[in-house]
């Protein structure tokens, strides 16, 4: 009853022995690396993480206090937010916390030499990761850092790498993504209209982003930028007009205007005006018109990661929702043992099941086939993912009832981030028409034609034959 914990308490995701059933029928893939992996996180966030972090929220209080003096950094800026939390620096804890990552050779481990993980191996580490965030920091396996670090790993010029990649890899700065704009709609990007201009040995940049995840903290140095280059503006192929750059937080004409809210909740996520930004030509990435060519090495690995992380925070909410029902009484009988409960709890188990499964399959398709040939099953789990773990959610809150909403409990903030999930990872549409354009590739079969069936009447008597289908859709 009240007070009573499992010893099982965090459930299979901190037993070093016992792995979701769902990687059975994928049992001949694991390495024997995956598990002495797994154990070393496991025996890191049992040792490391799970004391650090009182010690985490401690210091970020004390980090919070000292923004209370701060001045606005831009004529632009809103002062509305000149003093908010969201300006803090990072508790101390978090570089102490990087160096155990580094002693126990789990630092950096988004890194394929660094885990030697295929992508399968990888996703139910990261649904480990999705529940514990700080030790995603601890280890460097944050977003937007990671896909930054993979771009320039990738792409990047051995300059590039020796001034960002470098300290990115060791933690001394942190980045963000500059992509979405508030006057277009971002979901398809070949709308975003901030340019790039070749000015001399120059490039100069103007544009207006939001939603900027990670730009407001003091340690973020660098932004990868998309923008549209003007010398390929004419170029008829769509998705070859725009380019990337690499863009200094500190650069004259960059201006934080504010911070932006998730649900009311001021998030570090910026607004920001780029006024005449000058750059090298050198921070070019790859060339210039190559940015959706980036983009799709940048969203590769990640798109599977965000999935499993989502499903580890499902894992967290059906947790809330076994540890309440144990506790509460309701119209005489332990909530427990309420037939409504019990059917919610089975169905939050049979959608984390088939959720993970989904997930499993696209990493295996990933591993089998690259990420370009799997993006219909990358879509897949992507819509799905966040769907289930947000329905198990709010599941929670109402089993919670009033606590379930109060600041006491954490399921509005898991709510939050699992709502914006659905946007900033891509809109669900976009990723239901990634799907949708696969299946209708095939354009008919027998077996189609056969179920569907046909009115013979139709072409017998010839009452429509005069009619011209008017097509304007595209796929």
């Amino acid at each position: 009853m009240e007070g009573e914990v499992s010893s099982d308490a965090m459930g299979y995701i901190l037993d070093p022995d016992r792995v979701p059933a769902e990687l059975e029928p994928f049992k001949d893939r694991l390495s024997k690396n995956f598990f002495e992996v797994r154990k070393r996180i496991i025996s890191f966030i049992k040792e490391d993480i799970i004391p650090g972090m009182p010690i985490c929220a401690a210091q970020y209080r004390e980090e919070v206090k000292k923004v209370k003096d701060r001045k606005p950094a831009s004529p632009h800026e809103d002062p509305t937010y000149t003093n908010h939390a969201v300006w803090a620096a990072s508790p101390p804890i978090f570089d102490e916390l990087r160096q155990k990552a580094k002693a126990r050779g789990l630092y950096n481990f988004f890194l394929p030499e660094v885990g030697k993980l295929s992508v399968l191996e990888y996703a139910p580490i990261c649904e480990i990761l999705g529940a514990f965030g700080l030790c995603n920091v601890a280890m460097n396996c944050t977003a937007p850092d990671t896909g930054n670090m993979e771009v320039l790993e990738k792409f990047g010029t051995e300059e590039q790498k020796k001034r960002w990649l470098v300290p990115l890899l060791e933690g001394k700065i942190r980045s963000a993504y500059a992509m979405t704009e508030p006057g277009v709609a971002s979901s398809d990007a070949t709308n975003i209209s901030a340019t790039i201009t070749r000015d001399g040995d120059e490039y100069v940049i103007n544009g207006h982003k939001w939603y900027i995840s990670g730009a407001c903290r003091p340690e973020c140095k660098l932004f990868i930028f998309l923008g549209r280059s003007t010398s390929n503006e004419k170029n008829e192929k769509r998705h070859a007009q725009h380019s990337m750059i690499l863009v200094p937080r500190d650069a004259e004409g960059v201006h934080i205007i504010r911070p932006l809210a998730v649900f009311g909740h001021i998030h570090d996520h910026a607004e920001i005006l780029f006024e005449n930004v000058r750059v090298p030509v050198g921070n070019m990435l790859l060339g210039e018109g190559r940015g959706f060519e980036i983009a799709q090495g940048r969203l590769g690995p990640g798109r599977i990661h965000h999935c499993m992380r989502t499903i580890g925070t499902a894992e967290q909410a059906l947790d809330a929702i076994i540890h309440r029902v144990h506790q509460r009484v309701a119209f005489g009988k332990l909530l427990a043992d309420q037939a409504t409960i019990r059917q919610t709890i089975a169905e939050a188990r049979m959608d984390i099941t088939k959720s993970r499964l989904l997930c499993y399959l696209a990493a295996v398709q990933a591993d089998d086939h690259g990420f370009k040939a799997a993006k219909a099953f990358i879509a897949m789990t992507k819509v799905d993912a966040p769907r289930i773990c947000q329905k198990i959610i709010d599941e929670a809150i109402q089993i919670h009832g009033a606590h379930g909403v109060s600041q006491d409990s954490r399921l509005t903030d898991l709510y939050h981030h699992v709502r914006h999930v659905r946007l900033a990872d891509g809109p669900d549409i976009v990723h239901l028409n990634t799907i949708a354009k696969e299946e209708l590739k095939r354009r008919s079969s027998v077996m189609g034609t056969s179920v569907s069936g046909n009115n013979k009447n139709v072409k017998k008597f010839g009452k429509f034959d005069h009619l011209v289908p008017k097509v304007r859709a595209r796929l």
